[in-house]
């Protein structure tokens, strides 16, 4: 394969995994603005089903080796870090 093509797909790859895990941030950030319950069944479930499909895309981009395990960990880490900070918030309210 040409060297340019992969890097477009890498860079391609890593595009589309940033926007899934920007949607992610999204419905994260939603419950932050309106505090509500993060322990609501519905909420878990989306965000958990969410986030195991992120990992499913970004294992399978690492072994494509379009990306690096550390910048799939690095995404995954964020989002994690993210969903912390929700729980924190709700549970001081």
């Amino acid at each position: 394969m040409d060297i340019e093509l992969q890097e477009t797909y890498k860079e391609k790859a890593l595009q589309q995994l940033q926007a899934d895990a920007n949607k992610i941030a999204q419905l994260i950030k939603v419950q932050m603005d309106h505090l509500t319950m993060p322990q609501c069944p519905l909420y878990e479930e989306v965000l958990d089903t969410q986030m195991y499909g992120l990992s499913r895309e970004i294992d399978f981009a690492v072994k494509l080796d379009l990306i690096d395990r550390q910048k799939g960990n690095e995404i995954l880490s964020l989002l994690e870090k993210e969903m912390t900070v929700l729980h924190e918030l709700y549970t001081k309210k």
